[in-house]
């Protein structure tokens, strides 16, 4: 049995550019698809969050609009409710990642307004990158990639991956108002070699044991990637 870690935001809403605080958390289907294949498959999931506190899901991902009708809303809340894990959470200061298989870290906005520069956060993915274990990071979430940054620099700088494009926040409606944009930082200040699939669907780039999804969609086929390298 493999254990892996859930890097988890704790933000409850995200500043916009102009000032006002933009509900989120965490994207429900981007913890929940992994967790449940996961665990299903027989490991352990342990979640780590800055400070210790408890996740919060960004209700926006629960709608049946964006969960797949209401079925897929109720299963979701189903597996998040069931999932003991994300109610004692560790602190991200605690985590010794000799004790973790794998690294997982799921997006929703959240990331963007604390995991992006969180120092814990940058010495765990520096340490990770650096084990050769997989580190498996979707949509929002290598917003946290910004952390590892030492006096400009990272080790993430030429590997090739993806994440939440720029056309999916226009498509959203958040680009104008938010105060950075992920893709456009992630090229611009980390130097990636960034790629893309089509908007909305499932698209995963894998770089050494780097393994990175552009969207909730994504979430489910970089679990499936997991599950094969944890054998």
């Amino acid at each position: 049995m493999a254990k892996v870690l859930f890097v988890v935001s704790g933000a409850t809403y995200w500043v916009l550019k102009d000032g006002t605080r933009y509900a989120t958390g965490y994207w429900a289907e981007e913890f929940a698809a992994p967790y449940k294949a996961i665990t299903e498959a027989g490991h352990e999931v342990v979640v780590a969050t800055p400070n210790g506190v408890t996740p919060n899901v960004d209700m926006m991902s629960l709608r049946p609009s964006m969960a797949g009708g209401e079925q897929g809303a109720l299963e979701l809340e189903e597996i998040i409710r069931s999932a003991e894990v994300m109610r004692r959470p560790l602190q991200l200061s605690d985590v010794r990642l000799e004790d973790y298989d794998a690294v997982y870290l799921p997006g929703g906005h959240g990331p963007m307004s604390d995991l992006w520069l969180d120092a814990d956060v940058g010495r765990i993915l520096t340490a990770q990158l650096a084990s050769g274990k997989p580190l498996a990071i979707v949509c929002h979430a290598p917003a946290s990639i910004l952390a590892t940054r030492i006096h400009g620099k990272s080790p993430f700088t030429g590997y090739r991956m993806t994440c939440f494009t720029d056309e999916e926040e226009e498509a959203v409606g958040l680009a104008s108002r938010a105060p950075w944009l992920l893709e456009t930082e992630l090229k611009e200040k980390i130097g990636v070699e960034f790629s893309r699939g089509e908007k909305w669907q499932p698209y995963m780039v894998e770089d050494r044991n780097l393994i990175t999804g552009q969207n909730p969609a994504s979430a489910a086929i970089l679990a499936e990637r997991l599950l094969v390298l944890l054998k």
